[in-house]
């Protein structure tokens, strides 16, 4: 198991460049940014889409661009893999998407990885012409799409939401099936498209996690559907700073935990990853 960050990068904290090259310098395998292209005003969506959910923190809507970002951090590393964690792939346009990843996979040697997830905050989605009730079916659609442009020479797709003829896109990534497609979520319904279109689970440690019970319950959907399990992997988004509990997800099986860093000043994340860092070297 490889132990990596994911954080919301700010205008307002620790730059992503220095973050990049910091975090190699500590034996972190890869690091995650999430992403909003902006949040809307209204409040009509509570945080995460739970009724009662406390105020929004600042960070969700001063988050840099994603790709811009981890292409800043890729020029400036050598062996940092680059997550995206997640994209919020039903409110972009599979076209665009499919080359920023590819380029970004190119520059950066192969090293993306790609987390996608199907977002919760409707007025933001209303905004980008997608709405709650479709991002299961509009995201499917996008991401088998730009699958088809990673690995064809000429791709067409035809879909409800997706509809182009033969087209000619490159940059090709790195990889000849493109780079792994990792959907967030914890429900079985997510690990029934985990296991039909995609090359891994990324779920949050909930009350009841663990890596023994994930890799279990991903077992028995990929063996349902005729998937090899042994071509997913799993991803905790958020596991917790502990290395017992680290230990316990390593021996399942588990192949990636991602530490979440919290929104501090430059100075005081620094020494937040000085304190983690021991957690790191002891997956390497």
């Amino acid at each position: 198991m490889r132990v990596g960050l994911i954080i919301f990068p700010t205008d307002k904290g620790i730059q992503p460049v220095e973050l990049g090259r910091e975090a190699e310098a500590r034996g972190f395998d890869s690091l995650w940014f999430p992403e909003h292209s902006h949040i809307p005003v209204s409040r009509r969506t509570p945080w995460g889409g739970r009724e009662g959910a406390p105020p929004l923190p600042e960070e969700y809507w001063r988050t840099h661009d994603q790709f811009v970002a981890l292409a800043a951090i890729a020029a400036t590393t050598e062996t940092l893999k680059l997550g995206t964690g997640i994209t919020l792939v039903a409110q972009r346009d599979p076209l665009w998407l499919a080359k920023e990843i590819a380029s970004l996979d190119m520059i950066s040697n192969g090293r993306v990885l790609f987390g996608v997830g199907f977002g919760w905050n409707h007025e933001e989605m209303e905004n980008h012409g997608a709405t709650y009730e479709t991002r299961f079916a509009i995201m499917r659609e996008h991401v088998l799409a730009m699958k088809e442009i990673w690995t064809k020479e000429e791709a067409s797709f035809h879909g409800k939401y997706v509809n182009f003829d033969p087209i000619w896109s490159w940059p090709k990534p790195m990889r000849k099936a493109g780079p792994p497609i990792i959907l967030g979520g914890e429900t079985d319904h997510t690990l029934k498209r985990v296991v039909e279109y995609c090359d891994g689970w990324f779920p949050r440690p909930r009350q009841g996690f663990s890596g023994a019970l994930a890799v279990e319950r991903l077992k028995k959907m990929a063996d349902s559907k005729g998937r090899d399990v042994k071509s997913l992997t799993i991803t905790v988004f958020g596991a917790p700073n502990d290395a017992a509990v680290l230990e316990e997800y390593a021996k399942a099986g588990i192949q990636y935990a991602l530490l979440a860093v919290p929104d501090l000043s430059r100075d005081e994340i620094l020494k937040y990853l000085d304190k983690i860092a021991p957690l790191a070297k002891a997956h390497p």
